[in-house]
């Protein structure tokens, strides 16, 4: 699924047809928007050679795309096997030597080869020193493209010596389009819920899909318009979430906690709109928080119902 960017596709290709095509591009934006999927598209086109048959972009020896390993050992051995496996959230420098020491041999069929970093968000500090000296003095014929979710997060070092290429948000209706044919089983109130969460992000919206979060969102509504002096629609929300939630079920539920506080500060009056913003930043710092701390599941849900309906109160 790749939608919209038009304006993208063109620079991309203005420079493919350029005599100095630049060396490394950051692809900002947000994330679930495509960047990921452009970056692996632009490679293909990239290293393409008239007259010569191209493998897939996975299969392809002039496309590196750095990896998260496994968590730990016992993670690994479930990869050999086959099996599905959990992925360190961070791209280890390993990974980034491993990389460059590809580079010191030629491409193998053609004159270009393309380097992903998806996300280079997550890479390791180390990594990040790594991939520096391969963007001061990348070999010839050797190109980057960095998939960014927060293009403030790289350091300057890394951004002065790339080019930018930005991806606009997708509107209401192209979400809609893009749920419509990926999600044909979502009802008209779940794309709503994943269209209000996703921001502008198709990859996000059907990531809600796929959570079946329309409930928490009708729950989260319901605390931010009216409150939960019972606690019992909190205690519903946590149902709803569940005791094990994976951490992709967790953070689009915080993230959907955050675009239901957005919706009410637009309806909001001056004298609730402070309120409601105070609300907001403390989701925002639960957000960042409870990856690293692995707080309890039924926790987050009430803190979670706390601050909405400290939105709703008078």
């Amino acid at each position: 699924m790749l939608a919209g960017h038009a304006e993208a596709w063109r620079e991309w290709r203005a420079a493919m047809a350029s005599d100095r095509m630049h060396h490394a591009w950051i692809l900002a934006g947000l994330q679930g928007i495509g960047k990921g999927l452009f970056a692996r598209a632009a490679a293909a086109e990239l290293v393409a050679e008239p007259g010569l048959p191209q493998p897939p972009v996975e299969a392809h020896p002039d496309i590196i795309v750095p990896d998260h390993p496994p968590e730990n050992k016992e993670e690994g051995k479930k990869r050999d096997d086959g099996q599905d496996y959990r992925r360190k959230r961070s791209i280890p420098i390993d990974e980034i030597r491993a990389m460059q020491h590809r580079l010191t041999t030629r491409p193998t069929l053609g004159s270009r080869r393309v380097v992903i970093i998806d996300p280079a968000d997550d890479l390791e500090k180390g990594a990040v020193n790594a991939l520096l000296k391969s963007l001061e003095e990348p070999p010839q014929g050797t190109y980057f493209l960095l998939v960014a979710h927060r293009l403030g997060r790289l350091l300057p070092t890394i951004r002065s010596r790339c080019r930018i290429l930005r991806f606009a948000p997708l509107d209401d209706a192209a979400i809609d389009a893009v749920l419509r044919s990926e999600a044909p089983e979502a009802d008209a109130a779940a794309r709503s819920a994943a269209i209000a969460a996703a921001h502008g992000s198709p990859g996000a919206a059907l990531g809600f899909i796929g959570e079946r979060l329309a409930p928490v969102h009708g729950l989260m509504r319901r605390i931010a318009s009216s409150g939960d002096a019972s606690l019992e629609l909190r205690g519903a929300l946590a149902d709803e979430l569940g005791a094990r939630p994976s951490r992709e079920r967790l953070a689009a539920t915080l993230e959907l906690a955050r675009a239901v506080l957005a919706g009410q500060l637009e309806q909001a009056d001056t004298a609730s709109q402070g309120r409601i913003i105070d609300a907001h930043a403390a989701l925002v710092r639960l957000a960042g928080q409870a990856p690293t701390y692995n707080f309890d599941p039924g926790m987050v849900a009430m803190e979670v119902g706390a601050l909405l309906a400290r939105a709703a109160s008078a």
